[in-house]
């Protein structure tokens, strides 16, 4: 080997050894799928009691967040997410060329509001006419301090069967007194679950 096929060696080895100063980005971690994210065929729904419509139209917001009954925490989740829009407890329906629209169920962690959830995902994978083009997944808001009886726990996965996503937010006391929702003063766990929130709903569907 020469000295200069030597030099251009050493060079690479020396390259190789030195850590890199440039900058690295992070790679986007989504979340494992727990069921589907659009509607299937052979789902059947047959309730005339399902989730009201909204009729929207115009540019679609990052996310529409719709609680599955009412006191779901909609609100306080649509006003946590960057550009996101509460629906009021209906489904958004179209009434332009607009979109493409993903939303965000909510519901509380009882067993009427997992019941709620689970009923408005099964009308969501029935295809039922004019409900938005995906859903990007159901956020279960603590209904009390502390864990899940076993019950409640068992309905919660049954439930994420019949959604894309299930993100557990845990209780957070602040929301019982407080009207400030500032997402930087949450505990670790329930900031841990908006970030992660945030970052599926920021690279959904659109």
């Amino acid at each position: 080997m020469s000295a200069q096929t030597t030099r251009s060696a050493s060079k690479w080895l020396k390259a190789l050894e030195e850590p890199s100063t440039a900058p690295v980005e992070a790679p986007v971690v989504r979340d494992t799928p727990t069921g589907p994210k659009r509607p299937q065929k052979g789902v059947r729904w047959e309730s005339e009691a399902g989730v009201p419509r909204l009729p929207v139209s115009g540019p679609a917001p990052a996310v529409w967040v719709m609680g599955a009954h009412g006191g779901a925490g909609e609100s306080t989740i649509a006003k946590l997410l960057d550009g996101a829009v509460a629906t009021d407890h209906a489904w958004p329906v179209r009434e332009d060329d607009g979109g493409p629209d993903q939303v965000l169920m909510v519901c509380r962690s009882n067993a009427a509001g997992l019941r709620a959830a689970q009923r408005a995902a099964i009308e969501f994978n029935a295809a039922s006419a004019g409900l938005p083009g995906s859903l990007a997944g159901l956020v279960v808001m603590a209904d009390a301090p502390g864990r899940l009886p076993k019950p409640l726990a068992t309905q919660m996965r049954l439930v994420a069967g019949a959604v894309p996503h299930l993100w557990f937010m845990p209780w957070v006391e602040a929301w019982r007194t407080s009207t400030d929702l500032d997402a930087a003063a949450l505990p670790s766990a329930a900031r841990s679950v908006l970030e992660k929130i945030q970052l599926h709903t920021a690279v959904g569907d659109h």
